[in-house]
Order: structure tokens, then sequence, then C-alpha cells
């Protein structure tokens, strides 16, 4: 296909979840993917390079967290385990009223983030290099974000005990999961409670312009998390809560 025609799906795609694609944002959004592909030539950040596959499984993918309704105007927000910018960066181009934070273990990539967000001039943006263990229990972060996100590939309960922390009362975690997530879910009932969350809604959604089914699990903080939680980095993937 050819770029006037990948464009075309990108701007059809953000209508389709209901985000007004103006031509600065598109345009924005092409930059990044510029911005992407030549920092991955040096450092591993995505193994999607073609041009519709990085509009549909990254662009599209982030934005349906924005199709939600729970992302607004004004939010605070943190993107844990940003990896390459997603959902991050596409949410903040599309809506640069949010104050974004992207938390990222790996120093090479939060340099990438750093310049992303320089060249592409975006605003109420910064990268943090750190570990979600260990940010989780600083208290500038702790329990006062509107809104958490996570597309990580961890298992739920693990994220959640990544995430939730981060996550003030009244605010949500956008979980981003795959299709089959029954039984991911039921693995993650008590972390859940645990860590003072409560499942709101789970929302499914079929990338525009593909066959491919994604699932958001949102995820209300309802009470604050224990001060034991999240627990040192490494514990909660070796040892995920279940019970």
């Amino acid at each position: 296909m050819s770029s006037l025609e990948n464009k075309e799906i990108l701007i059809n795609g953000l209508m389709e979840l209901n985000i007004d694609p103006t031509k600065e944002k598109v345009n924005k959004l092409l930059a990044f993917k510029e911005i992407m592909l030549e920092w991955n030539e040096k450092v591993n950040l995505t193994a999607i390079t073609e041009e519709k596959e990085i509009f549909i499984k990254h662009f599209l993918d982030s934005a349906t967290c924005l199709s939600t309704g729970y992302i607004k105007e004004g939010m605070r927000v943190i993107d844990v385990g940003t990896g390459a910018g997603f959902p991050g960066i596409p949410i903040q181009i599309l809506n640069e009223g949010l104050k974004m934070i992207l938390l990222d273990s790996l120093n090479k990539r939060v340099i990438y983030l750093k310049e992303a967000i320089k060249r592409l001039d975006l605003i109420n943006i910064s990268a943090i290099h750190g570990r979600a263990e260990e940010a989780g229990r600083v208290k500038d972060n702790r329990e006062c974000y509107d809104i958490v996100l996570s597309r990580a590939v961890a298992s739920m309960n693990v994220l959640c005990e990544y995430c939730l922390p981060f996550a003030k009362i009244g605010g949500y975690f956008l979980c981003q999961k795959g299709p089959d997530i029954e039984e991911e879910m039921e693995n993650a009932v008590s972390a859940i409670k645990t860590l003072g969350g409560a499942i709101k809604e789970v929302r499914e959604y079929m990338l525009p312009f593909s066959d491919i089914k994604h699932n958001i699990v949102i995820i209300e903080k309802v009470s604050e998390t224990p001060t034991k939680y999240p627990r040192k980095p490494g514990k909660p993937a070796a040892n995920p809560i279940i019970k």
C-alpha cells in the first residue's frame, strides 16, 4: 500500500474511534513514526516496522484508550513501562491538554523518548527513568494520578502491583490486554482487591482496518494501596499476588 493509502487508514481509523484527526495531530503522528524508526536502528524499540502495521497496532491501539472516555482534559496520566512510547505519546499528541509522564526502566529508551518529545514539540509531557516497583513508592508519584496506563506484557496480577500504587482514589488503571483475558482476570481478582482496586468494566475493541481484537480492563482505585506494595524490584513478577 502507498503512504497516502496508509495515511487514510490512520485518519479513518481515528474517526472510527471518535477522535478528531486534525492535520496537525496526524502530521505529528507521522513525524513520531519517523523518529521511532530512526531510533529503532540503534535501540530495540519495536519489531513492527511496516507503516500500515505501525498505524494500526501502535497508533490506533493506543488511541483506543482515549475512546473509552475515561481520559479527560487536564488529567494527570502516567504510562508505566512505556517502551517505545505506547500508548503515552500518541495519546498526548491526540490530547495535548493532559499532563503525561512516561516511565521506563531502560535509560536508552528514556533518552529516545526525551528526544522524541523535543522534536515533536510536545507540551506537558516528560519521560523518567525508573522501575515501577521503585517509582510507585516515591511520594511525588504515589496515589496522585488520575489515569494509569500500561500496555506491558506482564500478567494482570503483576501489572496491577506495578500500576495501582500510582492511581489516586477515584482514579483509573486502563490495562490494555489481548483477546483472551478470562483466566488472567480470574487470577488477578485477589491482587486487584488487595491493592485497592475494583474492576469497573472491560471494553472490547476490534482495531480499525484489521481483525485484531483487544481489550481494555478498566480498574477503579477505590481504596489506598497498602504501604507494603509495590514490593522490591523483581518480587511482583517472581511471586505474584494470587490469594
